[in-house]
């Protein structure tokens, strides 16, 4: 039996989603099942774009001041009106460290399970059609804890 990896991705920030992407690509590499739990501000990761129909008021809010995709998510720290996620990218391919899209694009590859929280989704007003090719169906609590309950190694970021 492969051992198992599990994160719960609730940040939304885009080193947070580097951190994320580098822990699930490793594990991915040395033979463990990998599956990525996204939970509210996570689901941003997770998008396409913006979308409003089907929105109430509320949901329609937050999609205004959340970030459309995963390349306009903002730094956790000194995100300094969206120059500092620039900057990060330029200094990341000046150390040669891979980008988000890179490591995306790993992760898929290396079958890295990405998995919205229907719960989330219901909150946030988001659904499957508004989510990146590669995802998986939006699943619940107890999915993710079935996973994490057969999991060597849990994470919250």
């Amino acid at each position: 039996m492969k051992e198992k990896m599990t994160i719960i991705f609730f940040s939304g920030t885009m080193d947070k989603a580097v951190a994320a992407l580098i822990l699930a690509t490793t594990a991915a590499s040395m033979g463990m099942e990998v599956t990525v739990f996204f939970t509210f501000w996570g689901l941003g990761f997770l998008k396409k774009g913006r979308k409003f129909a089907g929105k109430n008021l509320f949901q329609r809010m937050l999609e205004i001041m959340l970030p459309k995709n995963r390349n306009s998510l903002p730094l956790t720290c000194f995100n300094m009106m969206g120059m500092g996620p620039w900057m990060m990218e330029k200094l990341m391919k000046q150390t040669r460290t891979p980008g988000i899209e890179e490591l995306f694009g790993l992760a898929k590859e290396l079958k890295v399970r990405l998995v919205p929280c229907s719960t989330s989704c219901g909150v946030m007003g988001a659904d499957r059609e508004n989510f990146i090719d590669g995802v998986e169906e939006p699943a619940g609590a107890a999915f993710y804890l079935k996973e994490a309950k057969e999991a060597k190694i849990n994470l919250f970021i």
